[in-house]
């Protein structure tokens, strides 16, 4: 084969999985991070729980807490039921892997408690999850938080790429 000939396949092939990289961080940024935001701004358990494989693993590393789906959805399923609360969570990544239906995603997130009001409160964490695609949709398999003693901040926050930037990874 000639040198163009081989170059230009090779760039061919490169675009095709990147292309396909995109897609899928599109997919999931729909499937999965839109969901999550939507079910923590509307206290929806049910849709929340929708996001999480029944094989999921929830570690809270500020806790030292391994919990399955059952125990972590029922928690929250007595948040937001018990007390309704005005919130908003927003997602920015440090990392993006994905291959063959399945993805590791690093980020920081911010979540907001009573966003409009002289109570505001703003907590901010690393993540670390793991996706798996079940049944052509992506479901959170591993999810690990942590606030690393209370060091994330806004900067830090801001440091990480939007969930949109796709061109990142």
């Amino acid at each position: 084969m000639k040198p163009f000939t081989i170059t230009l396949l090779l760039s061919f092939l490169s675009l095709s999985v990147f292309t396909q990289n995109k897609k899928d961080l599109q997919d999931i940024n729909i499937q999965v991070w839109s969901n999550f935001t939507k079910a923590f701004e509307t206290l929806d358990y049910k849709l929340f729980s929708d996001l999480h494989s029944e094989g999921l693993i929830r570690i809270g590393g500020d806790y030292k807490t391994v919990r399955d789906k059952i125990s972590y959805i029922e928690g929250y399923e007595q948040r937001w039921k018990g007390k309704p609360i005005d919130q908003t969570i927003s997602f920015r990544f440090l990392e993006r892997i994905v291959k063959d239906g399945k993805a590791s995603e690093r980020g920081i997130y911010k979540l907001t408690q009573h966003p409009d009001s002289h109570n505001k409160k703003v907590y901010y964490g690393k993540f670390h999850v793991i996706l798996k695609k079940e049944d052509s949709l992506w479901k959170i398999l591993v999810d690990y938080d942590s606030s690393e003693n209370n060091t994330i901040n806004e900067a830090i926050y801001q440091q990480a790429f939007p969930m949109d930037d796709l061109n990142k990874y």
